[in-house]
């Protein structure tokens, strides 16, 4: 049997380096497509680079370009489609652009994959953002969280049954990318499925005012930063350490015949769901103070509520979400102590699609 070969696109980003480095230190080769267009990449591609050498080969491209994509997925095992575009804020100022890399770039990883004659396995990383706002969950606020007043949304999140309603460009593209992955099992047969994720974290993480809350949190209160919380900061996520969406990556692969043309919901749960003060609560028992922050107008299509009901997953592989917010959360707060300073690193070994 020849060596396996997984192919990530936007490998050398948060979640994508970390799964690349699980999969490398297991003595699997690994090849990254990204266009290295997001802050602190390069110093994700070099710690893997220092770590495993050259069975690390990298796609200095775009998913939007179909030769490079085609390029990329020839010969590979697996496919982890991670690349995208990722705020909502962008795709309500670039709406075309937002279309293009989320489902244009979908479409190109598909078709490759399609072409193979042997198709890899695809796992796509979609979003909770596919199922709106959720407005017409009825909520109530309890202390410094919202929380539903149907008592079994309450305690086991929301599930993959509930109907699904995109808003904003950003929830239209990466909903038309989880539909076409869903469609391709169905259609042609491929080995797709998808994750409907809701807020992961961790090392490796450098976060922003759209994207990575926590780390975007963490990091403006070391600085010093004050933080700006849009609406009242009551809003609850469930929050998901990236090891334990690793090991959720690796048992979808591995059950990948079975779970083939399924969608699940994936989160830390009921169990780490925490509101935005709450980060604040926590940030201030790790650091002695509590970070300075300013308050601003909801956010479109931002969700009071979201919490994810993993059952579906769970039943299906046996997985469980291990690492509990608080751990997670201090664990992520000490690797940024030591890295939240993003430095430029030495010329890579990079693989061209040409």
């Amino acid at each position: 049997m020849s060596e396996q070969l997984t192919l990530i696109t936007g490998g050398a980003g948060f979640i994508g380096s970390n799964l690349a480095n699980r999969l490398l230190g297991s003595g699997r080769k690994v090849r990254i497509l990204d266009n290295l267009s997001r802050p602190g990449v390069e110093q994700n591609l070099q710690w893997l680079r220092e770590q495993h050498g050259e069975r690390l080969q990298v796609v200095n491209a775009d998913v939007r370009d179909e030769k490079a994509v085609t390029q990329a997925v020839a010969g590979t095992t697996q496919v982890y489609h991670f690349a995208a575009q990722v705020a909502v804020t962008t795709s309500l100022d670039l709406p075309r652009e937002d279309f293009l890399v989320n489902a244009q770039g979908t479409l190109n990883v598909l078709e490759a994959v399609r072409a193979r004659p042997v198709p890899p396995f695809v796992l796509l990383t979609s979003t909770n953002k596919v199922y709106g706002d959720l407005a017409d969950l009825e909520l109530q606020a309890v202390g410094q969280h919202y929380q539903p007043t149907d008592l079994s949304v309450r305690a086991r999140g929301v599930s993959e049954a509930r109907p699904l309603d995109f808003h904003s460009p950003y929830g239209c593209s990466k909903g038309s990318a989880d539909q076409y992955v869903l469609d391709y099992a169905r259609s042609y047969g491929l080995q797709t499925m998808v994750f409907r994720m809701s807020c992961i974290y961790g090392p490796r993480q450098f976060g922003t005012e759209d994207q990575g809350w926590v780390a975007h949190f963490i990091l403006r209160a070391l600085r010093g930063e004050p933080i700006t919380i849009y609406g009242d900061g009551k809003q609850v996520r469930d929050v998901l350490f990236i090891d334990d969406l690793v090991n959720a990556f690796l048992l979808a692969e591995q059950n990948g015949s079975k779970l083939a043309g399924r969608a699940f919901n994936i989160g830390g749960g009921p169990s780490n769901a925490i509101s935005l003060v709450d980060l604040l609560d926590r940030i201030e028992a790790l650091q002695g103070r509590r970070p300075a922050t300013t308050f601003d107008g909801w956010r479109t299509g931002d969700q009071r509520y979201y919490v994810s009901d993993t059952r579906g997953f769970e039943q299906a592989t046996g997985w469980r979400a291990k690492v509990r917010a608080p751990e997670g959360i201090a664990r992520l707060h000490e690797w940024l102590q030591a890295h939240r300073k993003p430095v430029g690193s030495p010329a890579l070994h990079v693989v061209h699609a040409n």
